[in-house]
């Protein structure tokens, strides 16, 4: 049985990110890019500005495939969004993901920024995307280019800004974390939290790069995910998902 590997982009990013990684995992595993509204080949709809929007259209979409085994990968708010739809499927189906993985993002619990950055005026915004270091000069320095992304770019920020944690039972799936050893972004203790989301296995795994080495090491990040889905205890993982789906009818 295949293994469907839904994955959820971060901020201002599509589903074309993960384009290289449907010929890079095996023909067991089928990678799902999830395409959210205002990007790519969704580009006329309109954004949705907050997280339980996200989560409520995501898992009426999913909703045809719970009967299957899937996986969840997110990056940065990516991880944020495929959090709280674990959590709403889990509330609704009673379904959950053989195995989580999140990238790159604080633990939910530990999501408080600082600074509201979706906010700020075009310069200051501008400012904090070469900081964060996700957006090509290229594009920051074309005001043309910037009209075009920068509503998409405060919508998604907006989304992780206005999020609220509300406590709830942690998972009972795996759950796998991936870091940038020097991303300044997301420090190594807020990346460990994730373990009380889970009353399975944790793994945490640090990567060279920044906040974006999920792309500087594209193809550890996926080795490391293909032993996860292809180790001998997979299995069994698929059991406990199946026992749970087959209560769906």
């Amino acid at each position: 049985m295949k293994l469907r590997l839904f994955c959820f982009p971060y901020a201002g990013g599509g589903a074309s990110i993960f384009g290289n990684w449907k010929r890079k995992f095996p023909p067991e595993i089928k990678v799902c890019p999830v395409q959210l509204p205002g990007r790519e080949s969704r580009a006329l709809e309109s954004p949705l500005n907050s997280l339980p929007d996200i989560v409520h259209s995501l898992v009426s979409e999913m909703t045809p495939f719970l009967h299957s085994p899937f996986a969840f990968f997110g990056h940065s708010m990516g991880a944020l969004i495929a959090f709280e739809t674990a959590r709403k499927l889990y509330r609704e189906h009673r379904v959950l993901p053989a195995h989580f993985f999140a990238s790159g993002k604080a633990a939910p619990h530990c999501t408080s920024r600082k600074k509201i950055l979706h906010r700020l005026p075009d310069d200051q915004f501008k400012d904090e995307l070469r900081l964060i270091e996700g957006t090509p000069e290229e594009i920051l320095d074309n005001d043309e280019l910037m009209q075009i992304v920068m509503p998409r770019l405060r919508s998604d920020f907006a989304v992780c800004e206005t999020y609220v944690y509300r406590p709830e039972e942690p998972l009972s799936c795996p759950i796998t974390i991936f870091g940038g050893e020097q991303d300044h972004e997301v420090s190594i203790d807020s990346l460990r939290a994730w373990q009380e989301h889970t009353s399975s296995e944790f793994k945490l795994q640090l990567f060279e790069g920044n906040h974006f080495f999920l792309h500087q090491q594209e193809t550890e990040v996926i080795d490391s995910m293909m032993h996860v889905l292809s180790s001998p205890k997979k299995p069994a993982v698929f059991r406990q998902h199946i026992a749970h789906v087959n209560g769906l009818g």
